[in-house]
């Protein structure tokens, strides 16, 4: 089994935060890797690949990958996570100008963000844009913008109370000087395009520039903007590529799934819910030549569900159950929920303690407090689908959702070997 060097692999995960700014950036920056590892890109609308091998499908910000051992595959195993994180989405229209000088960004808030966080960074776009021959270009500025927070001196009741209006308060802000500069003019230049009129649609998001940074006494944390879920894309990520180094010859076709839009429900044709993994899945079956082998390969599989969980926060304990805290540090988190928010049940609980132990990692536990509610995830979408096992699992952080999130490296690493303990079975 491959070891994972904590230096190593937090490099290779700072550089694929810092390369993923958006879904668009992270399937592109995860289909370069696969390429690197010798993985054949997949072209849905070409026959679909008959031989053993390693494969990946992109499409828009999700990715698949998978690797088909020799003989005849009995199941899938399967590592599900998300490559979308909450951001400001760009209007149709994204410019507004104040009379003093300042463009206003007109935004959407895309997923369930905490937006207080978001004020006073230093906010760049990235995304794609068409133009009229049809060409897609992905794009990515510097800090251009910026969302600035009211002095307490005009209002005195922000410093014990903060009320942020979505619509007017949240308008990234960005200097044009008195010119009649527009956003998509800077969007084109970066593009290579010669002006905005040759865009016909875009798809843009904010994100904050700021670079991932080890804390602590001995760099033991990491903080850095989008953790959820991007911790996950590369847990499995590395999980994966690790037994594709040793041509992997098991029993089972291995497949980790890149979703895009989790944090707005996964209802999207590269969602959770849409029909992305399902096709792949059937057509590999097809492929084996047998008539029934989807059937019988689905009974045979189980699906890994990865997300970030809630590590117990110590200015709030009261939010979590007393006698179950998952902390940072401590090990990849099981989590469990009694109204099935979360999909594990006792066979899927079995599956992660049978990986933990074969890897010789801890692990730790998630329930909800009563009082308290808590998330979902693709967990449950992709049982309903399937019809398979599903398991929710992730490492603990802090400040989910928030513009700037905060995990243990240790708890990457470990997560990282469950993985390919479980892959293997």
């Amino acid at each position: 089994m491959t070891s994972f060097d904590l230096e190593t692999y937090t490099q290779g995960l700072t550089d694929f935060i810092s390369a993923s700014p958006c879904a668009t950036f992270a399937a592109r920056t995860l289909a370069e890797l696969y390429s690197s590892q010798g993985f054949k890109q997949v072209d849905p609308s070409q026959p679909w690949p008959q031989n053993p091998g390693r494969y990946f499908l992109r499409r828009k910000g999700a990715l698949i990958s998978w690797i088909v051992p020799a003989g005849s595959p009995k199941g899938f195993r399967i590592i599900g996570s998300h490559s979308d994180s909450p951001a400001f989405k760009l209007k149709p229209t994204p410019d507004s100008l104040s009379p003093d000088g300042w463009g206003q960004l007109n935004v959407e808030v895309y997923g369930g963000m905490l937006p207080n966080s978001w004020l006073n960074r230093e906010l760049g776009i990235a995304g794609i844009v068409y133009d009229r021959s049809e060409g897609c270009y992905p794009v990515r500025t510097g800090p251009i913008a910026i969302i600035p927070q009211l002095a307490p001196h005009l209002d005195r009741d922000s410093a014990n109370k903060l009320q942020l209006d979505r619509q007017q308060h949240l308008r990234p802000l960005w200097y044009v000087g008195g010119s009649s500069r527009k956003i998509l003019d800077l969007i084109a230049q970066q593009a290579g395009l010669s002006s905005a009129d040759e865009i016909t649609s875009h798809e843009l998001y904010t994100f904050d520039t700021h670079a991932p940074q080890r804390l602590g006494t001995d760099g033991e944390f990491l903080a850095s903007a989008r953790q959820d879920n991007l911790l996950s894309v590369y847990s499995a990520t590395k999980a994966l590529l690790s037994l594709a180094e040793t041509d992997f010859q098991g029993e089972n076709i291995l497949i980790s799934a890149a979703f895009d839009h989790e944090e707005v429900g996964s209802h999207t044709e590269t969602g959770a819910a849409g029909p992305l993994l399902e096709q792949v899945l059937r057509r590999c079956a097809l492929a084996t030549g047998e008539v029934e082998a989807f059937e019988r390969m689905l009974a045979a599989s189980s699906c890994l569900s990865a997300d970030v969980a809630h590590s117990v926060n110590p200015n709030y304990p009261e939010k979590h159950d007393p006698d179950t805290r998952p902390v940072m540090g401590a090990g990849p988190v099981l989590k469990l929920n009694a109204s099935q928010r979360y999909a594990t049940d006792a066979q899927g609980w079995h599956i992660w303690e049978d990986a933990a132990r074969r890897s010789e990692v801890k692990t730790q536990s998630f329930v909800s407090n009563n009082a308290v509610t808590c998330g979902s995830t693709i967990a449950p979408m992709t049982a309903t689908r399937l019809g398979i096992t599903t398991i929710d699992v992730g490492v603990p952080i802090l400040s989910m959702h928030t513009a700037r999130e905060m995990c243990a490296l240790s708890d990457q690493v470990e997560m990282a070997k469950i993985m390919q303990a479980y892959l293997q079975k």
